[in-house]
């Protein structure tokens, strides 16, 4: 929720947010945690914001 990306993910994906939040969290505890945070910055520097036309 802090940057959008797991949201922006849900939606290109036509998924439920929350579903992609919990996936995401239970793979980053299952990974130890710290290479899901640095993905998480990763993804939330290269994935552009979404145009508001």
């Amino acid at each position: 929720m802090v940057g959008g990306v797991l949201a922006g993910i849900g939606n290109y994906f036509d998924l439920d947010p929350t579903i992609v939040r919990i996936g995401y969290v239970v793979l980053s505890i299952a990974s130890v945690g710290f290479p899901g945070l640095i993905a998480y910055l990763i993804m939330w520097a290269i994935i552009p914001e979404e145009s508001t036309f």
